[in-house]
C-alpha cells in the first residue's frame, strides 16, 4: 500500500505501536530495537559534522527533512521507558533486547571519547534494565576503534552490568572487521560468550543513493551484506567458530544469494585465502532477524538456515520497522507452531540466557 494512499485513520507502516496482540500465547523477545541517550550526543557535538551521519550523508534534501520529522516523532519512544512499555504491551512483546540507536555507536571518535560515550550509553541501558528486569535485557556498545579500550568496556559491561550481548556496526569508520587489529576483540567476545547484533550505521559508499531514501532502502542491507562477506572471506568466522552473531534485516542480501560465494570459492583461488570450508558453511552459523517483510523470504531463512537461527525483530521505533511482528510470523503459512515458538522468543532466550516463564516453556 503506497504511503500516499493510506486511508485516513489507518496506522502507517513503520509507525509504532502496531497491531494489538495480547501477551500470554507466546513468549516474545524483540531482538532488534533501539534506545537513544541524548547526553551522549552532547559529548560528541563539538566534533560532529553532517558527514558523520552515513545514512544522511548522501541523501537529498527531501529525505533529510523527512528524517528530521521522524526523529522528532520517535523521540519519546527512543527515550521514554513508559512509552516503550506501553507500546510493547499493545504489540504483545514480552521482552526487548535493547541496544543503542545506530548513530550512537561512535566509532569515528578519538579513542578516549569513544570509551566515554560507550560508557554512558551502556550505563543508561543498564539503568533501564535494572528498573524493568522482566521486560528488558541489555545489549551495549564498545569502542571498536580502540581494541584495548573495547575489550576493557566489554569486560566491564558483562561483569558489572550483566550484559549478554553487544550491538556492532558493519565497519569501523570505514575499516572492515576482517582487519587483523580487531582479532583480539573477537577473541574476547568468543571467550565471554557474548552475542553480537550487527546493525549498520549507514552505507559508506552511497553516491548513487541520494534519491528515494536509497541510503537506507538499499544501503543498509547492502552494508550488512558486505560486512558478512568480510567476516567470512577474511577468516574471522573461521578463526572464532563459537562467535554468536545475529544480522539485522534478515542478514541483508547474502542469505538469498549465497550460492555465488560457494561458486567463487571453487572458481577463484584469490577468494579463499583465509578460509578452510565452503563460504556457506560459515554463513549457516549466523542468525537473522525477521525483518524481511514477506512470508516467502521468512520461510526461506527458516528452511535454509534452520528455525533455530531466526529471531523476531521490529527495528522499534523507526519507520522502516515492522510494526506487527507477531502477526507476520503467525500468518506465515509455511511455519508450524514449534518453529514460531523458537522465532518468537526461544532462540533469543537461548542466545541471551533469558529465563522463559514456566507457563510458556513448552
Amino acid at each position: 500500500m503506497l504511503f500516499t494512499c493510506t486511508p485516513p485513520g489507518t496506522p502507517y507502516p513503520g509507525r509504532f505501536p502496531g497491531a494489538s496482540h495480547a501477551r500470554g500465547k507466546w513468549f516474545t523477545v524483540d531482538i532488534h530495537c533501539h534506545v537513544h541517550f541524548t547526553p551522549a550526543d552532547d559529548m560528541v557535538k563539538p566534533f560532529w559534522n553532517p558527514e558523520r551521519d552515513a545514512t544522511m550523508k548522501w541523501a537529498n534534501d527531501r529525505t533529510r527533512r523527512i528524517q528530521r520529522e521522524q526523529m522528532e516523532r520517535t523521540h519519546s519512544q527512543l527515550t521514554s521507558e513508559e512509552k516503550r512499555l506501553a507500546d510493547m504491551d499493545v504489540m504483545g512483546i514480552d521482552v526487548q533486547a535493547i541496544c543503542p540507536a545506530p548513530v550512537q555507536m561512535f566509532y569515528w571518535t578519538e579513542p578516549d571519547l569513544g570509551l566515554a560515550t560507550a560508557r554512558v550509553v551502556n550505563d543508561n541501558i543498564a539503568e533501564i534494565v535494572g528498573r524493568h528486569p522482566d521486560r528488558f535485557v541489555g545489549m551495549g556498545t564498545i569502542p571498536f576503534q580502540a581494541p584495548e579500550l573495547a575489550i576493557q568496556e566489554l569486560e566491564r559491561i558483562t561483569k558489572q552490568h550483566g550484559f549478554r550481548g553487544i550491538e556492532i556496526s558493519s565497519n569501523v569508520d570505514g575499516t572492515d572487521f576482517s582487519d587483523p587489529k580487531f582479532r583480539p576483540i573477537f577473541q574476547k567476545i568468543e571467550e565471554l560468550g557474548v552475542l553480537m547484533f550487527m546493525h549498520p550505521s549507514g552505507f559508506t559508499e552511497g553516491r548513487r543513493f541520494g534519491n528515494h531514501y536509497f541510503s537506507n532502502v538499499i544501503g543498509i542491507p547492502l552494508e550488512s551484506t558486505i560486512a558478512v562477506h568480510h567476516l567470512i572471506f577474511g577468516g574471522v568466522l573461521d578463526a572464532y567458530p563459537k562467535l554468536k552473531l545475529v544480522i539485522a534485516h534478515g542478514g541483508g542480501y547474502l542469505p538469498a544469494y549465497s550460492g555465488r560465494i560457494d561458486h567463487a570459492a571453487s572458481a577463484r583461488p584469490d577468494t579463499c585465502e583465509c578460509i578452510k570450508e565452503d563460504p556457506t558453511v560459515y554463513l549457516k552459523r549466523l542468525h537473522f532477524d525477521t525483518m524481511v517483510f514477506t512470508h516467502h523470504q521468512l520461510e526461506y531463512l527458516v528452511q535454509q538456515y534452520g528455525p533455530d537461527h531466526v529471531l523476531m525483530g521490529t527495528d522499534y521505533p523507526y519507520d522502516m520497522g515492522m510494526i506487527d511482528p507477531i502477526g507476520f510470523v503467525e500468518t506465515s503459512p509455511g511455519l508450524n507452531d514449534t518453529q514460531r515458538r523458537q522465532i518468537f522468543g526461544g532462540n533469543a532466550a537461548r542466545l541471551l540466557d533469558i529465563k522463559i516463564p514456566a507457563h510458556l516453556h513448552r
